[in-house]
């Protein structure tokens, strides 16, 4: 069996945000100054006792004091201020996939590692973790890396993104990896002579697990009304998507590739007012066959996680609904176009159509769809309304009336969990 042993902050999560606020909160707390930002970064990746004794000068026994500052404030908030690594979640299943074991042994404590690997829906991909105890803040790493592993093994490596992890692998007598994409150098990673270094996480799946496919990803879009604040939830939702570790791509509708980008043009000039509705939805459909084929499939399989602004729905929605060609008739123009690719999770931002028109005319001149008068959204809130009865397994429904951040925390909730519910499957 092979094992492979990561360390946590800077080679699986970007952690330097919660740690240096934690950082501030135990030094300011304590009367020392920080050194400039530039050189915080110091702090990352090394243990705690390590840094405050080394980096801003204090006694041991200041620095047991500062440790339990830190771990006050980094405990309650500081933990959650975090990011996962683009890839590592892909990482993770192809090396449960393999049936190796997988384990952390980091220099944090083992309870908030676990909640932080708990957080981000990651901890279900590993055998073991381990840190120092709550009261042991000067643990060798290669100490905790031999707690990492089983009892017996055959093969092992340690990856980790400083010297401390790299001496401690090699102390152990295993296999080492420096990922250069974390918060130590090139130089230092060889300089502790680690055996090989990774300056990506795709250039680590490589290492970890050559030649083999990647999980795929997962098609997610966005629905609503003009008005509804899709762009603004658009970039929340990737942001938490990113925060999780998954591999944002943008896409939008119409549009999503070349030929789609100039179909929109034509869609959406309000030049062409006079455009026939069985026009209108043969060209979205158009644009669609292209966008699925270019740009939703090929990331799908790459593994990354495409994000639509509008999909079919909208079309369904808008003209068979607003423009009156039924929905069955639209999801026949449209059959060939999507030919069964469908979001995994579609975000649904409720809002009552004349709060929606309000909204979006107050923002910016209307295009050729938006110029629409009241009685078309009304007919394309109702289609909404109707496709969401029809297939409330696909759509996750949100209060779109209420603040952005609002929107924006419950979206994200229920998304994540259907994309975690996905990844158990």
């Amino acid at each position: 069996m092979r094992c492979v042993i990561f360390d946590l902050d800077g080679t699986l999560t970007q952690s330097h945000e919660g740690i240096l606020n934690s950082i501030a909160h135990a030094a300011e707390t304590m009367g020392f100054a920080l050194p400039p930002e530039a050189e915080r970064m110091k702090f990352v990746g090394p243990p705690l006792d390590y840094s405050f004794r080394n980096y801003l000068g204090m006694t041991p026994e200041e620095s047991m004091r500062a440790v339990a500052l830190y771990r006050e404030r980094y405990w309650s908030v500081g933990m959650f201020e975090n990011r996962v690594y683009p890839g590592i979640r892909n990482l993770l299943r192809m090396l449960k996939r393999r049936g190796d074991w997988v384990a952390v042994a980091t220099g944090k404590p083992t309870e908030p590692s676990r909640k932080i690997l708990e957080h981000f829906g990651l901890l279900r991909y590993f055998d073991r973790v381990v840190g120092p105890d709550e009261n042991d803040h000067r643990a060798e790493k290669e100490t905790l890396i031999r707690r990492a592993l089983p009892e017996t093994w055959e093969e092992a490596v340690m990856v980790g993104d400083r010297c401390f992890d790299i001496e401690g692998g090699r102390k152990v007598g295993i296999r080492t990896v420096g990922v250069c994409y974390g918060y130590g150098t090139e130089a230092e990673l060889r300089e502790a002579d680690c055996d090989e270094t990774a300056a990506t996480v795709d250039a680590l799946i490589n290492l970890l697990c050559p030649g083999e496919a990647r999980p795929a990803g997962a098609f997610l879009s966005v629905e609503g009304l003009d008005g509804s604040g899709k762009s603004t939830q658009i970039g929340l939702l990737a942001d938490a998507l990113d925060r999780w570790g998954f591999e944002v791509v943008h896409s939008r509708e119409p549009g999503g590739s070349p030929v789609g980008e100039k179909i929109r043009d034509i869609l959406l000039d309000p030049q062409n007012r006079g455009m026939e509705p069985l026009t209108e939805a043969l060209l979205f459909a158009a644009s669609r066959a292209q966008h699925v084929r270019e740009a939703i499939r090929p990331a799908v399989a790459a593994g990354k996680t495409l994000l639509c602004d509008r999909f079919v729905d909208s079309s369904v929605a808008y003209q068979g609904g607003g423009r009156g060609l039924g929905v069955q008739r639209v999801l026949e123009i449209n059959r060939e176009a999507v030919d069964g690719t469908w979001p995994l999770v579609t975000l649904y931002l409720d809002i009552p159509h004349r709060e929606a028109l309000k909204r979006r005319m107050a923002a910016s001149d209307p295009d050729r769809m938006e110029a629409e008068p009241e009685d078309f959204h009304r007919r394309v809130e109702e289609a909404y309304r109707a496709m969401i009865a029809a297939h409330p397994e696909r759509f996750a429904v949100v209060d779109a009336t209420r603040s952005a951040e609002e929107v924006g925390k419950q979206a994200a909730e229920q998304v994540l969990s259907r994309l975690m519910a996905a990844e158990e499957a």
